[in-house]
């Protein structure tokens, strides 16, 4: 048998990453891993030994994390996440921050392409007083996403099937919220890394990567109250792309704001009120 210590090494010297070597030891274990701190010298049984060896080979092989532990953190939660939703990222914080700043009592939410429902969730939690939609056109992510919201209480918020706008029709919102996908269509990144087991459809659209961003700018003052601000998250080099789309709308006030690495990451805009 091998000590926690000695395993630890082995997986972090295997993958160039002691975080990942000890999520995956955690989650095979069943604890979190300050517990490593007094349990460095206990001996592995075989069966651990052996389920945390085949976990390294997963991520070695370019699984991410993510989808092998089944969960993800983002806000505050933990989220269950898999091969039919996106994985949050840190960076997408941002758009929750933008949304409860901008979000009036009792005000109401739409969250574009939820995916594991992430930012409705982060949302709804903080703002019990809120209303919150969130759609997605994939039913296997709704799944996903209706889980989490049973797993944290927030069975409030609502979920729906709806390609953009089309389960909302007659419907306004005081925030519209989107972390669409947004990357180039012959990207090479999409075959490299952890993008190669995300699904495709959360991750390009289009020649430029800007496909859905118009789809989403073009309808937002259909579904936006007099006042009612749009916010959508893009890569760090389209910011400026964003804010042309956002311009050619009716929308005004039209921004851009960046994350905690100085890089353009949220465009957003508002309707005018009438």
């Amino acid at each position: 048998m091998t000590d926690v210590r000695t395993i630890l090494r082995q997986a972090a010297e295997a993958l160039g990453d002691r975080l990942e070597a000890e999520l995956l030891l955690a989650h095979v274990l069943g604890v979190n891993r300050a517990w490593f701190f007094a349990h460095a010298d206990d001996e592995l049984g075989t069966d651990a030994t052996a389920a945390f060896g085949g976990l390294v080979r997963r991520r070695a092989e370019g699984e991410p994390v993510a989808y092998i532990t089944g969960t993800r953190d983002f806000w505050s939660m933990t989220l269950e996440v898999g091969p039919a939703t996106l994985i949050p990222r840190p960076e997408t914080e941002l758009l929750v921050e933008l949304v409860l700043e901008r979000l009036p009592a009792g005000g109401r939410v739409l969250d574009l392409g939820t995916g594991s429902g992430a930012i409705a969730l982060a949302v709804a939690k903080e703002r019990p007083d809120a209303s919150v939609t969130a759609v997605d056109f994939s039913e296997p992510a709704l799944v996903v996403a209706r889980r989490n919201a049973e797993r944290h209480g927030l069975q409030r918020v609502r979920f729906a099937a709806s390609n953009w706008y089309s389960a909302v029709v007659d419907e306004r919102f005081d925030v519209i919220v989107s972390n669409p996908p947004y990357i180039e269509s012959s990207d090479a990144h999409l075959g490299q890394g952890d993008l190669r087991f995300e699904p495709s459809s959360a991750l390009a659209s289009g020649a430029d990567g800007l496909d859905d961003i118009r789809r989403i700018a073009s309808g937002a003052s259909a579904h936006l109250v007099d006042g009612g601000w749009l916010l959508m998250e893009h890569g760090w080099n389209q910011g400026q792309a964003a804010r042309s789309i956002l311009e050619r709308t009716d929308l005004m006030d039209v921004f851009t704001a960046q994350d905690l690495e100085a890089r353009d990451r949220v465009s957003g805009a508002r309707l005018a009120v009438r």
